[in-house]
């Protein structure tokens, strides 16, 4: 992927205050659950989407679904043909004392290519467009200076395309589309799209890594 986002330039920016800035973090164990999170976003097939942050410290709950369309409780079939509007998403239960907002975003950015429009890959549809929809204001802020220093640093070859949209409604994909990377790691999707992007993934955020990436959330 010629547009894939450079990980020295990412740690630059980071440190000349492109993101906000994040306090110490604490264990799972002290884990407060009142201060859960909720992030929904959309970077291509949710299959992917689900698998990449199922590996990060402080993420409890990723869920595949669709956002962002017209019709209610929508199947599957009805947003592939892509007549609902909707995104497939994840749905992002975080804690924000171990992984803050703009960090989640990081992992966002850097695994999918937000410079091609409604396309990830072969995966060809609004469906698989690059989407954040935010949840309260701080988030819209967090997104919208985060794209913006993006744009303007020139990481991506090409102009970000991702849109960043109000929270309206999150459907929960059909249950054979949870945890799919874990429950079909040798179907030929899994072997040739999501296990080399998950290999590339952990070695840019090993440290941010769960002890065990075969999760089953």
């Amino acid at each position: 992927m010629t547009n894939t986002i450079n990980t020295a330039t990412i740690i630059i920016l980071l440190i000349t205050g492109v993101y906000f800035s994040s306090q110490n973090q604490q264990s799972d164990k002290n884990m407060n659950t009142d201060k859960l999170e909720t992030a929904t976003l959309g970077s291509g097939c949710f299959w992917c989407t689900e698998a990449i942050f199922q590996q990060l410290k402080g993420v409890e709950q990723v869920t595949p679904g669709y956002s962002g369309g017209k019709r209610p409780n929508p199947t599957y079939e009805q947003v592939s043909s892509g007549a609902t509007g909707h995104a497939e998403v994840a749905q992002i239960i975080f804690n924000p004392e171990i992984l803050k907002y703009d960090e989640l975003l990081e992992a966002f950015w850097q695994s999918h290519d937000p410079t091609t429009l409604n396309r990830q890959g072969a995966d060809v549809g609004t469906q698989y467009r690059s989407v954040i929809f935010y949840h309260n204001q701080q988030q819209k802020e967090i997104a919208e200076q985060y794209k913006r220093k993006l744009n303007a640093a020139g990481v991506y070859e090409n102009p970000i395309v991702t849109e960043i949209v109000e929270f309206k409604a999150f459907y929960p994909a059909e249950d054979y589309h949870k945890n799919y990377f874990n429950n079909n790691k040798r179907a030929p999707y899994c072997t040739i799209v999501i296990a080399p992007k998950l290999d590339k993934f952990r070695k840019v955020f090993k440290d941010r890594l769960k002890v065990t990436t075969n999760n089953t959330m």
